[in-house]
């Protein structure tokens, strides 16, 4: 089972479904079923404002499942951002809250994204890894 480890409170945001890109500054060539792991490790959002909004994305007291395996998706394609790209996103608000755009950067396209009936405990590692 091929296994992408995402920090929280993005891998919660995939597996509702709310967003739909996870961004990347390297590229895959792997299509496929792909597992996400929320990260034990949270992301650190300087951003007040920001992450006041991704927060309010979710659930009210939604409980992280951090260190766990949490849904499964299909990662359809991975896009090199370029200007035009990036201004097509800026067009889908909370898409690009949820990610980070910039010229050089990649866009992992997930759809299909499944919760997994019973979390499934992982310690993460670093890029696509097998379970």
């Amino acid at each position: 089972m091929r296994v992408l480890s995402i920090k929280e409170p993005f891998a919660s945001l995939v597996a509702l479904g709310i967003k739909k890109i996870e961004t990347r500054s390297w590229k895959t060539n792997y299509r496929g079923e792909i597992y996400i792991h929320a990260s034990l490790t949270k992301s650190v959002i300087k951003d007040e404002k920001r992450k006041e909004k991704l927060l309010s994305l979710l659930p009210d007291n939604y409980d992280f499942k951090q260190g766990y395996i949490i849904c499964k998706a299909y990662l359809k394609d991975c896009i090199y951002m370029d200007e035009e790209f990036i201004n097509k996103i800026k067009k889908e608000k909370t898409e690009y809250l949820c990610g980070h755009y910039d010229v050089g950067r990649y866009a992992w396209v997930l759809e299909n994204v499944e919760l997994l009936d019973k979390v499934i405990p992982a310690k993460g590692k670093l890029g696509i890894w097998n379970f």
